[in-house]
């Protein structure tokens, strides 16, 4: 994102929809309605405004048209011919009036661009922030909740556009042009009674959408907690039904519903309040001129077709007040809508590039920890002072108990947290003074739980390197180990994998982890306890493409299976946080501290296991011989 661009939304450009901020925040969107670079939008925004102009100007001579037809009637009687003036006028009353209509459409048309572009542009720059913020932001995240908040802000935003352009402008205008043609057609007293209804309906529109601003807030919030909580519950879908809790999720929902129902319940019946009062403010005011016309016709000072005329009028200038109580109402609603995505983009990332930071240089891709400590929480440390090193093309395993800080190690070296003290170097270079994107370029990983997209398996394969060639991906995951099973697949390559990848067993989606990391071809991989939730079989499966994978690459492990870091040039031992023990397998077997431990309770494990499996096919194989022997023979 560039300079410009992140200072335009930055927190000295906050939208909010608090009192009295409603213009500052209107100039802090502004950017976005008029934008930079595009001049075929801000032709746009210039012929719109000129058909909005012609628009008005006809809306303000209409009136008179009715008011000429209808003198030139009053006198006639039945004696008016078809082609007579009366009904030309009529006819030219109705051609009036489609022009005004046309006038406001081609208007409407042309800034449709406009609103869609700002639309577009600021929930873009939303998405493309949630994906600069930290992972400590992502990993406390509601995602239904935050999904709700982003598509709520870009109607916000449409609304508003829509509003500032289209509604705001062409109101002031006529208001201004009615002003003048009452000053002339009538006198000054009718204006000043319409100016006195149109202060109060203002007054009263903003005093009652200021009060309706906290509920719109409350039903906004109840309506992220409930979209929140449904996503949540459809993610645990199996979870739901192993423990038989779907009344449960069920009531959980009902009751967010329920304050839903409450809020926006009060939202609507706040609404109701507020058009019944400018309905009762503005027919007041238009009583009141309507006598006056009365007044004057009976006194002879005015004819009917003026009487008529102020009704037409009266009635047309029904509509832009109703837009003022409506610009109002809906900006405050729009900006309580966007405020919500605006706080979000207006969280700094954690992590940021250093001005001008140079792509990494990597030549042979060693791997540097110096002297490293780190912490989520100052009173918590998880790294205390940790300092290996991983030469170029070599693997080195990192073990040890659980919490040791294992996989801070990782999120470290792909600099999703920035070190509190000592340095993570590559080819000597720190990486806090490089560029971001090329660091994680330069690595790859193969996490514990691998979550795939939901699309296509050669999709999920490619994301490692967008734009491959399908023999590349094929290639790629003959290389994993899994071009044999995706070809038995119907669809082959062009499978569906279901949200998360759940439509493939874990070892299946791991081989495509493997395989899209194969095809992206880094220096430095990154195995983040790669087999630790498979079973023992699929396990030696996936650690042979591992090994695959690994050879002349420069390989950091975190591992729990101790078994499949035997051949490690070294293997790292963690614990609270120190490293405790560092050596390879046979030199630390040797020196019978932790590691051994480690090492032999988890055989002990691995053999009892393989016992039990044993011992139930025995007796499968026993059941199945006995039940044979009882069968009646021939």
């Amino acid at each position: 994102m560039s300079r410009e661009r992140r200072r335009s939304i930055g927190p000295e450009a906050a939208v909010t929809a608090d009192k009295g901020k409603t213009l500052e925040t209107i100039r802090n969107l502004w950017p976005h309605i008029w934008p930079q670079g595009r001049p075929d939008l801000k032709r746009a925004i210039g012929l719109a405004l000129m058909s909005l102009i012609a628009g008005k100007v006809i809306t303000v001579l209409v009136p008179f048209l009715y008011k000429w037809a209808t003198d030139a009637l009053a006198p006639l009687g039945r004696d008016v011919q078809f082609l007579s003036i009366p009904v030309m006028l009529v006819i030219a009353y109705g051609l009036g009036r489609i022009m005004m209509q046309g006038f406001n459409q081609l208007r409407d048309g042309l800034f449709a661009a406009v609103a869609m572009h700002a639309v577009r542009d600021l929930a873009s720059i939303a998405f493309r922030h949630l994906h600069a913020l930290s992972l400590r932001f992502h990993l406390s995240r509601r995602t239904g909740g935050l999904s709700r908040v982003i598509e709520r802000g870009a109607k916000g935003i449409e609304t508003i556009v829509r509003i500032v352009i289209l509604t705001a402008i062409p109101t002031a205008i006529e208001f201004a042009l009615m002003a003048f043609v009452l000053g002339l057609e009538f006198d000054w007293t009718y204006v000043a009674v319409i100016g006195v209804t149109v202060w109060l309906y203002v007054w009263f529109s903003v005093r009652a959408s200021d009060w309706r601003i906290g509920i719109r807030r409350e039903m906004n919030a109840a309506d992220t907690d409930s979209m929140s909580k449904a996503v949540d519950s459809l993610l645990n879908y199996e979870t739901v039904k192993y423990f038989s809790n779907e009344k449960m999720e069920a009531d959980r929902y009902d009751r967010a519903m329920a304050r839903y129902e409450s809020a926006s319940t009060r939202t609507y019946t706040s609404l109701a309040w507020l058009n019944m009062g400018q309905a009762v403010i503005y027919t007041l005011g238009m009583i009141v001129v309507m006598v006056m016309s009365v007044r004057a016709v009976l006194d002879g000072t005015q004819t009917i077709g003026h009487f008529v005329m102020l009704n037409a009028m009266m009635m047309q200038l029904m509509m832009p007040l109703n837009f003022i109580g409506m610009i109002y109402r809906d900006i405050k609603q729009g900006l309580a809508d966007i405020e919500a995505m605006f706080a979000v983009i207006n969280i700094p990332p954690e992590v940021v590039d250093k001005p001008d930071a140079p792509a990494i240089a990597i030549t042979a891709g060693a791997v540097s920890f110096e002297n490293v400590e780190f912490h989520y929480d100052p009173e918590r440390p998880i790294l205390k002072g940790i300092s290996f090193s991983v030469p170029a093309g070599k693997t080195v395993a990192i073990v040890g108990p659980s919490g040791a800080g294992k996989s801070t190690i990782s999120r470290l070296l792909f600099r999703f947290y920035d070190v509190a003290s000592g340095r993570v170097v590559i080819d000597g270079q720190d990486i806090r003074d490089v560029d971001q994107a090329s660091l994680r370029a330069a690595i790859g990983m193969v996490p514990q739980d691998t979550v795939l997209f939901n699309d296509t398996i050669a999709y999920n394969i490619a994301y490692g390197r967008p734009g491959a060639s399908r023999e590349d991906i094929v290639e790629a995951a003959r290389m994993a180990q899994i071009s044999d099973f995706i070809e038995k697949l119907p669809k082959g390559f062009d499978t569906e994998v279901g949200e998360r990848g759940l439509k493939l067993s874990g070892g299946e989606k791991q081989r495509v982890a493997i395989a899209r990391t194969i095809l992206k071809a880094p220096p430095i991989l990154m195995l983040d306890e790669a087999t630790s939730a498979l079973d023992t079989h699929t396990e030696r499966e996936i650690q042979a493409a591992l090994d695959q994978v690994s050879k002349n690459r420069t390989t950091l492990v975190i591992a729990h299976r101790l078994s499949t870091v035997v051949n490690a040039d070294e293997i790292i031992v963690l614990e609270d946080g120190l490293i405790v023990e560092r050596g390879t397998h046979d030199a630390l077997l040797a020196q019978n501290g932790l590691y051994a431990s480690m090492w032999f309770k988890q055989r002990a494990a691995d053999e009892a296991r393989e016992k039990l499996l044993e011992t139930e096919a025995g007796d499968t194989l026993g059941i199945v011989t006995r039940a044979r022997k009882l069968e009646p023979t021939g």
